[in-house]
């Protein structure tokens, strides 16, 4: 018998440094209007110094907290990542560290923008092998120093910040139910969203200069293409495999990629766009923190109140990409 999985508590955290399009005018040759027609977003929080498990200690904190739990309750911590804070020690030990704690299971999952339901993924399954684990998930990036602010195709879409949750096989008061999932990836599309320096097959030796390759660097007419049709096929499989249709849907909280990749996905699915969330135009892209600042900020303005039912997608670089349902 398969051990039902709940969300506990959620968390997010951004940076205070907020940059807008005006700022992104003074610096690269684009304008406001340029990007919120292209992508939606009007501003992002970028980090001052803050790594990625600074942020993610915090949103973890506050996961715990809504949770009404410790941290030493906590069995396993899962960072989803792919802006560590080092290539080792991994970042959820550190995240660890700043939470007070010691002795669990600590690890980062790399699923680019997936990271985030990548994670829930494999919390069930630990929760499924032990129903007395404490899964805490922190999904947390700092890109911008790996954004290429000279490249105005992608320096305006990414944003800085962290979401959290915690996962267990007890509902408690108001544990959010984990209902169903499929993910999927597909390695062929890889070129086509990277940050390539440093990796084996791009390395680098003392005294190198560091070049474009170091950055993000992405094919967005492609990528576009790939990201609507897969999310868009994940889901509605993934409806059917649940007995539902889209009627059952509340609310669809998609990978705030842009506006455009989520207002196409909705239309796809036939979800009118009164019940899809988005917070894109505050954050940009936070990549693997972007459906978990959602669902926190989405339950703290009172969209996802109990009895609601969420379908959630995303996608990312490798590729990777996938749905969820949590009923609320």
């Amino acid at each position: 018998m398969t051990q039902q999985a709940y969300i506990r508590g959620f968390g997010f955290n951004v940076p205070d440094n907020i940059v807008t399009n005006a700022d992104l005018e003074k610096i690269v040759d684009t304008s406001d209007e340029w990007i919120t027609t292209r992508t939606g977003i009007n501003q992002r929080h970028i980090s001052q110094g803050e790594v990625t498990s600074d942020l993610g200690t915090k949103a973890a904190q506050q996961a715990l907290t809504d949770a009404g739990m410790s941290a030493d309750e906590v069995t396993h911590i899962i960072c989803a990542t792919c802006s560590p804070d080092s290539y080792c020690p991994n970042t959820a030990t550190q995240i660890q560290h700043k939470l007070g704690i010691s002795g669990c299971m600590a690890f980062d999952l790399n699923a680019a923008c997936s990271g985030f339901i990548y994670s829930l993924q494999v919390a069930r399954s630990f929760v499924n092998t032990d129903p007395s684990a404490v899964v805490l998930i922190v999904a947390s990036e700092v890109l911008s120093p790996r954004t290429n602010w000279e490249d105005r195709t992608t320096c305006v879409l990414f944003g800085d910040g962290s979401g959290a949750a915690v996962v267990t096989a007890d509902k408690g008061e108001n544990g959010v139910e984990i209902q169903g999932a499929l993910m999927e990836s597909d390695g062929q599309y890889g070129e086509l969203l990277t940050i390539l320096g440093g990796g084996s097959e791009h390395p680098y030796k003392l005294g190198d200069t560091i070049d474009e390759a170091f950055f993000i660097q992405m094919n967005g007419r492609e990528v576009y293409k790939v990201a609507v049709r897969s999310m868009t096929s994940a889901c509605k499989r993934l409806i059917e495999q649940s007995e539902l249709t889209v009627d059952d849907i509340d609310v669809l909280i998609p990978h705030q990629a842009n506006l455009r990749i989520i207002e196409a996905v909705g239309k796809k699915l036939g979800i009118p766009e009164e019940r899809v969330f988005t917070n894109v135009q505050k954050y940009g892209n936070t990549s693997a923190a972007s459906v978990g600042i959602a669902l926190a900020e989405g339950r703290a303005m009172g969209v996802l109140e109990p009895g609601t039912r969420a379908l959630l997608t995303t996608f990312g670089a490798g590729f990777t990409w996938g749905a969820l349902i949590l009923q609320f």
